[in-house]
């Protein structure tokens, strides 16, 4: 199915409701309208990291069902699947035959062996401290063999998550057979995970590494090409790299905005915000919330280092049970740049900030993505984050059916079905956008296209909003 300019879900498979079956008798009882899309988190036996740690894209984990579900949903909803393009599962058959057979291995290749790397085997601390790291240290595994020998290999993230080489022969089918098989098996968008990430390069902060990354891009997205399917690579960091891709016509996601609008709303002010929609790529998937936290590095220079600090300290102050312990080593939290919080938290379970805040996210450019949890208005789960001590966890809560039975009806839930209905259905949304900073506190945002028309006026001071449409060039009403 093609891409949609609809509202995109984010979801795991087991989170509206336990398992596939569930989660497909949730989207046809409730969210019809609401969403036209879904981005199914790593639905594929894994070892870790909920998902991300995959041991075989051919396969649905057993727990949450099989193919003939996810395909079930591709033929109602535009879909997004994961390819971690980075790294691959210790737990794989790929690593698992490498420890078996070594240099015999076939898939010997797929891997990044420090003593072929670096030159004498290992990095000198000039190199170490070049890379751009999720480790104090180097970033490697040792991986140890049959025959009792070991070996370093490069791993980025978790332990249960070995990289992969992309310049051989042989992870590039591996690259091209996985693509393909999940492009016929009903994906309209596979999101490239870790993608700044894949590829290293001695004397480089092996990170968007120039110009080997567009390679990797340009290959990804031609193997999937033939099938009506793109790519959207995952990355965060300075805008200026999304500026950089979408300037190549890629999609690209909107990671800048949480912030930019979290800004807006603590501090009443609305030029960071208006600077950033009149600049920011029009192809693009917007977020406010995902499976991870509330990425901060991604508004350097948006926000000076004084807002960016003010945004986060009130953050802690007016979020609801949030601390910034959740977002430390204390909680398991491998990127100091993100904080560990729902959004509807973070706005201090305000429903009208909370329903302003999705307002902006309708009316910016790209198409709106929106967490399942943020779409529950759902608040910080602290139970399951102490039970795991896992600081992702804190937006990460499992909804029985009977749960959202429950959640649906209230108020907030209803108003943002509400909005995410006209968003999906009002043409003006595939037009031109005009943005407009009326005073400190003051936007309005109007959408055109030929006689439809959309325009949200906001107050960041107050939070008070209205939407207006027109169809036809006849007079506006107000509809939200």
């Amino acid at each position: 199915m093609q891409i949609k300019n609809e509202a995109m879900l984010i979801t795991y498979a087991d989170s509206l409701g336990a398992n596939l079956q569930e989660l497909n008798e949730v989207l046809d009882k409730h969210l019809q309208g609401v969403v036209g899309g879904v981005h199914l988190l790593p639905f594929y036996p894994s070892s870790g990291d909920r998902g991300f740690a995959p041991m075989d894209y051919t396969q649905v984990e057993p727990a949450f069902g099989d193919w003939t579900e996810v395909e079930a949903m591709s033929q109602k909803f535009y879909m997004m699947y994961d390819f971690m393009i980075n790294h691959i599962s210790r737990q794989s058959p790929y690593v698992q035959n490498f420890l078996e057979l070594k240099d015999a291995s076939p898939y010997a290749d797929l891997f990044i062996r420090y003593k072929d790397f670096w030159p004498g085997g290992e990095p000198t601390q000039e190199d170490v401290d070049l890379i751009y790291k999720r480790k104090p240290r180097a970033p490697y595994a040792e991986l140890t063999f049959k025959d009792g020998t070991s070996e370093k290999v490069w791993c980025t993230f978790d332990e249960q998550q070995i990289d992969l080489d992309v310049t051989t022969d042989t992870t590039k089918k591996f690259v091209k057979d996985n693509l393909t098989f999940l492009a016929d098996k009903g994906a309209s968008i596979i999101r490239l995970d870790a993608f700044a990430y894949a590829n290293k390069k001695i004397g480089t902060n092996c990170f968007f590494v120039e110009p080997e990354i567009w390679d990797m891009l340009k290959y990804s997205a031609a193997v999937v090409a033939p099938y009506g399917v793109t790519v959207l690579p995952e990355i965060h960091e300075h805008y200026s790299i999304q500026l950089k891709i979408a300037d190549q016509n890629y999609y690209v996601y909107d990671f800048a905005l949480p912030m930019l609008v979290l800004h807006a709303l603590y501090s009443g002010q609305v030029h960071r915000l208006v600077h950033w929609l009149e600049i920011c790529p029009r192809q693009q998937f917007t977020t406010l919330d995902t499976h991870d936290g509330i990425g901060v590095v991604d508004v350097k220079d948006l926000l000076s280092d004084e807002e960016a600090e003010m945004t986060r300290e009130s953050l802690y102050n007016q979020g609801a049970n949030v601390k910034k312990i959740y977002s430390t080593e204390a909680y398991n939290n491998l990127d100091i740049y993100q904080i560990n919080c729902t959004y509807y938290s973070a706005l201090g379970n305000d429903d009208q900030a909370y329903l302003l805040a999705r307002a902006i996210q309708c009316f910016a450019p790209g198409i709106p993505q929106i967490y399942y949890v943020g779409l529950l208005a759902g608040e910080n789960d602290i139970e399951l984050l102490e039970s795991s001590k896992e600081g992702r966890n804190i937006n990460r809560h499992y909804y029985t059916q009977e749960e959202i039975e429950a959640e649906v009806e209230r108020p907030v839930v209803q108003r943002l079905f509400q909005l995410l209905k006209f968003r999906n259905s009002c043409p003006a949304f595939n037009g031109d956008i005009t943005i407009e900073q009326i005073n400190t506190h003051e936007l309005i945002i109007t959408w055109k296209n030929e006689g439809d028309e959309a325009k949200l006026e906001a107050n960041l001071l107050t939070k008070q909003f209205a939407i207006f449409a027109a169809a036809d060039a006849a007079d506006f009403k107000k509809v939200f």
